[in-house]
């Protein structure tokens, strides 16, 4: 397994950065740069970066995780977002013009698996993108009828979280 990490100030125009690093790092995993999950990796980097320094205003650690043999067409890349601030994500729904709100529904829909789970005294949201996987075009009522409550060790379908849901508070 390979694994790259950042620090990402809480600025957010280190939004920007982490994106770039990302696609720099994706490209030395051996991905070509027009590749649709390349695409796909920097937005799902970008929304839990986004989410990290806006909602906690604190650094955090970006992680990509490569396992398996991407250049022959296969493998998985595990992004990891690790922040201070113990408050659990929070799905919304949008509505209208809103213009928050859509980050971690775009990891729902995006991502293989996503969870997230407390770490120190903070968490660390996750998700995971298969090479050639299908689940993008997977309905929504399916993607969400995983369980809760696994184990932190263990990966988590669509929508479902690490730990038990607790009363989610906005941070």
């Amino acid at each position: 397994m390979l694994q790259v990490q950042l620090e990402v100030g809480s600025d957010p125009r280190e939004v920007s950065r982490a994106r770039r690093w990302a696609r720099s790092r994706l490209a030395g995993f051996g991905m070509e740069p027009d590749e649709s999950m390349v695409e796909t990796l920097v937005l799902l980097v970008s929304e839990l970066v986004t989410n990290a320094v806006v909602h906690t205003g604190r650094p955090a650690v970006l992680r990509m995780l490569l396992s398996g043999c991407l250049v022959a067409g296969g493998g998985t890349v595990r992004i990891e977002v690790a922040d201070t601030s113990s408050s659990p994500p929070l799905r919304r729904r949008a509505e209208g013009d809103a213009t928050g709100g859509r980050g971690l529904e775009l990891v729902v829909g995006l991502a293989d698996r996503w969870g997230w789970l407390h770490e120190g005294a903070g968490k660390r949201i996750w998700c995971e993108l298969d090479r050639g996987s299908g689940a993008v075009a997977e309905s929504a009522d399916a993607r969400d009828a995983g369980d809760t409550g696994r184990a932190a060790a263990r990966t988590a379908p669509r929508g479902a979280y690490d730990e038990p849901r607790a009363q989610p508070v906005r941070t």
